[in-house]
């Protein structure tokens, strides 16, 4: 999957050059070393996006005007050169103009950590945040919607603050939310759809118990974006802000019919936010033609041990994991072939 990784001015990393194998590696070392920081780059990589960093300018070294990450990847060498004034990438050492088709050859991603647990507790970005990611991944169609909505709404928000010529220009906005979010929509009922077999299994096994795991899409226009629309106008006008549309949709968690996140116990809530990802997993492989890269940020240490070989069990056999921890008290192998390298003070040192 990844052969190579090679970092230069990433984050805490002046230069990198590490081999990996198909199981993949362990990345040990204390807090603030680095080693989240090379499973964001292998993220921005393969699907150019970082579950830290909102900005380019803050992946970029203290000091340096740039950024590179180069890796091969299925047989194929993928670039991403970054600056402050955005993301510059090449296949083959071809230039790619368009992410779509630089995307199109890249690799999926499944991240893991323990943020996940937001999935559960949080508000409903992160869950709308969980789908996206899903669905950019395998539907370019969706790409497609997702990035004309995310930009129609931040002008239509921008105008509805405004007092001169807004009425013409927001409608118009308007009918490109409509457009583009009623889609959204589609595809993400249609997800949680295929998500809730395979993350129902993955809950009965992670928990040894046969607890029904509920997925169910909460679309706040109820199947009518324009009427949901018209409904807000006023409130809209007041506030100044979108009040319709996916970006305010939710995702309903129940464990035997109960809200997950007001009746969950922790340890039920962590075994549904495993059982979520792993079924993002699932769907990776399933839609998406390939298996994907697990990308598992210090999740094993914080499991009781029946959760972590749960979760061992279910990572499949055939695909690249990297994973880091603080330490490898845990770590009894548990079938999992994988090297162990140190990151200290943004070095890399092989055991």
């Amino acid at each position: 999957m990844i052969e190579s990784l090679r970092l230069l001015n990433f984050r805490c990393f002046e230069q990198v050059s590490l081999e990996l194998s198909g199981a993949g590696k362990i990345f040990v070392g204390e807090n603030a070393q680095g080693k989240t920081s090379l499973l964001e780059a292998v993220c921005l990589l393969l699907r150019l996006q970082s579950p830290r960093a909102r900005q380019t300018r803050q992946l970029i070294r203290e000091g340096a005007n740039g950024f590179g990450i180069s890796g091969d990847v299925w047989g194929r060498n993928l670039q991403v050169r970054g600056d402050r004034k955005g993301l510059g990438l090449r296949i083959e050492g071809e230039k790619v103009l368009a992410r779509q088709n630089y995307l199109s050859e890249s690799g999926l991603v499944v991240w893991m950590g323990n943020e996940d647990l937001d999935l559960v507790r949080g508000g409903g970005e992160s869950r709308r945040r969980f789908l996206d990611f899903i669905a950019t991944q395998v539907d370019p169609d969706y790409r497609r919607h997702w990035n004309r909505y995310r930009k129609a709404l931040a002008a239509r928000n921008k105008f509805l603050k405004s007092y001169s010529a807004r009425e013409g220009v927001v409608k118009a906005y308007t009918q490109m939310l409509i457009e583009h979010g009623s889609e959204m929509i589609r595809i993400r009922q249609a997800l949680c759809g295929k998500l809730r077999p395979y993350a129902g299994e993955n809950q009965r096994v992670i928990s040894s118990r046969d607890e029904e795991l509920g997925i169910t899409y909460k679309d706040r226009s109820k199947g009518d974006l324009e009427a949901a629309f018209k409904e807000v106008q006023d409130s809209e006008t007041r506030r100044g802000v979108t009040l319709a549309g996916p970006h305010r949709d939710d995702v309903k968690l129940e464990i035997a019919s109960r809200n997950a996140k007001d009746f969950g116990s922790e340890g039920q809530q962590r075994t549904v936010a495993l059982a979520l990802k792993l079924a993002q997993g699932e769907i990776l492989r399933e839609l998406g033609g390939r298996p994907p890269i697990y990308l598992i940020d210090d999740v094993f240490g914080e499991l009781d041990p029946r959760r972590r070989n749960a979760l061992m069990n279910l990572l499949p056999a055939d695909t690249q994991k990297l994973v880091t921890t603080t330490n490898l008290d845990w770590w009894d192998g548990g079938g999992l072939e994988l090297e162990v390298t140190t990151v200290k003070d943004g070095l890399l040192l092989e055991e």
